[in-house]
């Protein structure tokens, strides 16, 4: 079994930051790519940030220049520090994985199963 476990998330003014973790735990081979997502109420999931094995990033128009993605290989965790967060940043966060078990050849996609973040105005 592979388990993603989210933590960080919190009550935070507009402006302010946050430091989102995520944990992969399990019979893990090794992790390609690592992401984060959020979704509100009434709005679909969206892709927040992604990094590659190699640390290559990419992000959501609305957040770059104010979150930034990094990982851990040692400890199979990946990071969301997120600044001037702003209301609409309110959401809940989950991470993925692209996640080689030790007992299959092939990588699946194992997901978080979320941390709430509420950014007041």
């Amino acid at each position: 079994q592979v388990q993603l476990v989210e933590s960080g998330g919190g009550l935070v003014q507009a402006g302010g930051s946050l430091r989102l973790s995520c944990a992969a735990s399990g019979s893990i081979f090794s992790i390609n790519a690592m992401g984060w997502y959020r979704q509100t109420p009434g709005k679909r999931r969206e892709s927040v940030a992604g990094i590659t094995s190699g640390g290559s990033t990419n992000y959501a128009d609305a957040v770059k220049g104010r979150f930034t993605i990094s990982r851990d290989n040692a400890k199979n965790t990946v990071y969301l520090q997120m600044n001037s967060l702003k209301p609409e940043d309110t959401a809940v966060y989950y991470c993925n994985a692209d996640v080689r078990h030790i007992a299959y050849t092939n990588s699946r996609v194992y997901w978080g199963r979320g941390t709430l973040v509420t950014v007041s105005s």
